[in-house]
């Protein structure tokens, strides 16, 4: 009996871009956002309500934010849970070369 081959396609790297959803470029980048503040929570190890009280959001969001349900808040959002955890955001303008995503987050050490 021959085996079946399986077929697959190389990820562009951006899952929502794979999925062909509209706003791609926005909804990876929150993603990207999103996974930041989640790591910086897990490490500190608090409880979901010392991170409520932190972020200054419910205990429900709370959940969401940490089972990475990262589209039920803005960037902006997100962008402010940085502020609350004291962390700085750099914003860098550069040329797009090809093949290259239209918005690049990186977590600094």
């Amino acid at each position: 009996m021959k085996a079946k081959r399986n077929k697959f396609e190389e990820s562009s790297g951006n899952v929502f871009a794979d999925l062909g959803l509209k706003d791609a470029d926005e909804l990876y980048t929150r993603a990207q956002i999103g996974y930041c503040v989640h790591k910086i929570l897990l490490a500190k190890g608090i409880t979901q309500r010392e991170i409520a009280a932190v972020l200054g959001i419910a205990q429900s969001d709370v959940s969401h934010l940490m089972n990475g349900h990262f589209s039920r808040f803005t960037t902006d959002k997100l962008l402010g849970f940085l502020k609350r955890l004291d962390r700085k955001v750099i914003i860098r303008i550069a040329p797009r070369k090809a093949g290259e995503p239209y918005q690049q987050v990186s977590l600094a050490r």
